[in-house]
């Protein structure tokens, strides 16, 4: 088992910034690539960004893509997103979620955090 918490959401002007923290714990954290997600009111949880197990690979959906970074720190066993440039549309609740292998599907994520809101206003 792998638990996941994320910590950083909150409330931000649009165009302002914020840094999402997924903690792990339970098994070996570099053995597992990581991906956050997003789900707003009334929609699907969707693809943000995902990391290869060493850091090396990321991945971003294209509505975030220069915007948002995603890295982690294996000595820490934390992944992180940095979110520049928000807009009111990225308000939603974001997940951590781990996976053997990197994807951005969202059936192949085997563990998940509990979500961290994060709200954009205009």
């Amino acid at each position: 088992q792998v638990q996941l918490v994320e910590s950083g959401g909150g409330l931000v002007q649009a165009g302002g910034s914020l840094r999402l923290s997924c903690a792990a714990s339970g098994r070996t954290f570099s053995n597992y690539a990581m991906g956050w997600f997003r789900q707003a009111p009334g929609k699907e949880r969707e693809f943000v960004a995902a990391i290869s197990r060493s850091g090396a690979s990321t991945y971003y959906a294209d509505s975030v893509k220069g915007r948002f970074t995603i890295s982690r720190d294996n000595a820490k066993n934390t992944v992180y997103l940095q979110m520049n440039s928000l807009k009111p549309e990225c308000t939603a609740v974001y997940y951590c979620a781990a996976t053997r292998v990197a994807t951005i599907h969202l059936g192949g994520y085997e563990y998940w955090g509990q979500g961290a809101q994060v709200t954009v206003s205009s």
